[in-house]
C-alpha cells in the first residue's frame, strides 16, 4: 500500500513511518521539509496522489480549547479536501480514549477532529488510544525549577511504538469507522509516572499533584482516560519503556 503520514516526524508519527516501511508499504511523509503544509493546505493533493490511505497523527501542544479546535478542524479539513481531490479512499485519525465527556482544553480539539472526520466524505477509521508513555517527558520538558506541578490524572498509558503498530493494522483492514481502542497494560497516576521517570533520569525534583478545576480537571481525575476495560491492551509497561531505546535521558 501507499500511505501518506501527516505528522510523520512526531512522537507517534516516526514510529508509524518505521512500522509501515517494515511492513513493506510505500510511505510519503507530509511535512514542511517535504514541501507540504497541513495547516496551510499547501502541496497536499500532489503529495497524496495515488495513496491508499492517509494517516493523521498531527499534534499541537496547547491547553486552549479554541486553539485546539482551530488546529484540528483546519488540518482535518485540508487533508480531507486533498484526499477527495486525489481520490484517496481511507482517512485514519488518531484520537484519545475516554474523552467524550471532557469537551474542554486540548480534548475539545480532538473531539472536534472526530466530528470533522465523521462529517466528511472520505471513508474513515477513528483510532482511540491511551495517553503515550512519552507524554510524561513532554510535560517535563516544558517545566523548569526544582518543583514540578502535575495535574491529578488517572490514566492507562501505552507506548507510541505499540500505537503505531495498531494504527497500521487498522489502516490495512480498510475503513471501519470507530475502531477497537488501545490502552496500556496498567492503571497509573500521572504523578507516580513523573516521579519514576525523574528517578530513572537521575533528576532530583519534587513532584506536586494538583487537581485542576472545571470539566477538564474533573475529567483528568475521573478515571475516564483509563477506558472502560473493553479495550485492547498493549504489553510495554512504563518501567520497561523507560529502559528501552525509545526513552532517552
Amino acid at each position: 500500500m501507499k500511505l501518506a503520514i501527516a505528522g510523520g516526524t512526531g512522537t507517534v508519527g516516526r514510529h508509524v513511518v518505521a512500522v509501515a516501511r517494515d511492513r513493506g508499504h510505500d510511505v510519503v511523509v507530509l511535512a514542511r521539509s517535504q514541501g507540504t503544509d497541513v495547516l496551510r493546505g499547501e502541496g497536499l493533493t500532489t503529495a497524496v496522489e495515488g495513496a491508499d490511505a492517509v494517516i493523521d497523527v498531527t499534534n499541537l501542544t496547547t491547553l486552549s480549547a479554541r486553539s485546539a479546535r482551530r488546529f484540528f478542524e483546519t488540518v482535518t479539513g485540508n487533508l480531507l479536501g486533498a484526499e477527495m481531490d486525489a481520490g484517496v479512499a481511507h482517512h485514519v485519525a488518531l484520537s484519545i480514549v475516554g474523552i467524550d465527556d471532557i469537551d474542554a482544553s486540548y480534548y475539545a480539539g480532538k473531539l472536534a477532529q472526530e466530528r470533522a472526520v465523521m462529517a466528511g466524505s472520505v471513508p474513515y477509521s477513528i483510532v482511540r488510544v491511551g495517553q503515550f508513555h512519552e507524554f510524561v517527558g513532554q510535560l517535563l520538558s516544558g517545566m523548569n525549577g526544582r518543583t514540578v506541578v502535575m495535574p491529578t490524572m488517572l490514566m492507562r498509558p501505552v507506548a507510541a511504538r505499540e500505537i503505531a503498530a495498531h494504527l497500521l493494522t487498522v489502516t490495512e483492514g480498510g475503513p471501519a469507522g470507530r475502531t477497537a481502542e488501545l490502552v496500556g497494560p496498567r492503571d497509573e497516576r500521572l504523578g507516580d509516572l513523573v516521579r519514576m521517570q525523574l528517578a530513572y533520569d537521575l533528576q532530583r525534583r519534587r513532584v506536586l499533584e494538583v487537581r485542576l478545576p472545571g470539566r477538564y480537571g474533573r475529567g483528568l481525575a475521573s478515571g475516564a482516560l483509563r477506558g472502560t476495560g473493553r479495550e485492547l491492551q498493549g504489553e510495554i509497561t512504563f518501567e520497561n519503556w523507560l529502559r528501552s531505546d525509545d526513552h532517552r535521558r
